[in-house]
């Protein structure tokens, strides 16, 4: 199981760069970069709000939950 970060799709949707948003969102680019390559381990609501607000985007347009799990051995059972 694992989250996936879409922020760069969200990012070129809306056609803003790193920096732009880094500086709108009060974060370091470097941090952001993190984020967008899916190397954050957590993200703090306050920081999802303001990426949100400015991409005027919901949370789940940028993460997503990927199931890499066998469901199969559940429905065996």
């Amino acid at each position: 199981m694992s989250i996936v970060v879409n922020l760069d799709v969200m990012m070129a949707k809306r056609k803003i760069g790193l920096g732009e948003l880094a500086q709108r969102v009060d974060l370091t680019p470097a941090n952001l970069s993190i984020l967008k390559t899916g190397k954050a381990k957590a993200i703090r609501f306050s920081t999802l709000e303001a990426i949100c607000k400015v991409l005027e985007c919901q949370p789940g347009d940028i993460l997503e939950f990927e199931d890499s799990t066998n469901n199969n051995s559940i429905n065996n059972k």
